[in-house]
């Protein structure tokens, strides 16, 4: 079902919410985000409760404060609250001030992003991606010093196993361990855009190969080695006609990673952020011509950058 025809038999604020959903994939596709609400359901319905909260407070937000509307409705104030509220709740236990803490950081965040789109149109901005959550996902974890999740025993190499790390490398997008997760993300990919789908599923491979070659097989099969790389070669590959765009934004997100590790920080999705905005600004002194203006979700629907 197309886009435009879900809308019409979905109320306006769960469109807003189900965009924020797949906007975290750069999407614009409300059945995006139904699959990928589905995929926290399956994969970790204890952050299921973070995640629709943060998404909207995000939206509630930006809605008090008279925010565009065609922004809300696209997604823009939600994706950020969306991850916050999911790795708050990875995080910490439930309790009584988690629920307060999440709808601060998610309206924080749909406030910077505001600020971050009134300068999204300046000759030389770039798009806001993921950077809000980042910033304030790293800013909370500093304040709190919060225990670690267990990870999953690795499981031995098999054909398998690399399927499912694979398809885990989409899923640790939103931080999800399970193989049937990241699948439902690749459904949710494959009716919003292809091309993103695709370029998804590579920057995974490349990530989970390039873990092997470093013998980091449980990191690798968990798909924690390619979810950066899945990000960026989405967000570069979707609307880019030259292959080196995505290609380069892959290889970045392999170096900066390590990187960020040494600093003591977890990498989130910085990576996938430092990555892409390293690759707009090569390609602004390549091609000596203005910004790219086209939105983050495909044509038929985005209203601006992010």
């Amino acid at each position: 079902m197309p886009a435009q025809s879900f809308n019409a038999f979905c109320p306006d604020w769960a469109t807003a919410l189900l965009n924020g959903f797949s906007q975290i994939f750069l999407q614009r596709h409300p059945l995006c985000g139904l699959l990928c609400l589905l995929a926290i359901l399956i994969g970790a319905p204890a952050q299921l409760g973070g995640a629709l909260l943060g998404a909207l407070a995000g939206l509630l937000t930006a809605q008090r404060r008279g925010y565009a509307k065609a922004d809300r409705q696209a997604g823009l104030f939600s994706y950020n609250g969306v991850l916050l509220g999911l790795l708050l709740s990875l995080y910490l236990p439930w309790s009584a001030l988690l629920p307060p803490l999440i709808i601060a950081a998610a309206g924080l965040s749909a406030i910077l992003t505001q600020q971050w789109l009134k300068r999204a149109r300046q000759p030389h901005s770039l798009p806001a991606y993921t950077a809000p959550f980042v910033g304030l996902g790293w800013l909370l974890l500093s304040l709190m010093q919060p225990q670690a999740p267990l990870l999953p025993a690795a499981t031995e190499l098999s054909l398998s196993s690399l399927l499912g790390g694979l398809l885990q490398g989409l899923g640790q997008i939103m931080f999800l361990g399970q193989p049937l997760a990241g699948l439902l993300i690749f459904l949710g990919l494959l009716l919003a855009n292809r091309r993103a789908a695709t370029w998804a599923l590579i920057g995974s491979a490349c990530g989970l190969a390039l873990a092997l070659w470093q013998q980091q097989q449980g990191q690798a099969l968990l798909g924690l080695g390619g979810y950066n790389c899945a990000l960026a070669a989405l967000a570069l590959g979707q609307q880019a006609r030259a292959p080196w765009r995505p290609l380069a934004g892959i290889f970045l997100a392999l170096l900066i990673t390590p990187g960020i590790f040494s600093l003591g920080l977890a990498p989130l999705t910085a990576p996938f952020v430092i990555a892409c905005w390293l690759v707009h600004a090569a390609a602004r002194v390549l091609d000596r011509t203005p910004r790219d203006n086209t939105p983050c979700a495909p044509p038929s629907s985005p209203p601006r950058l992010r």
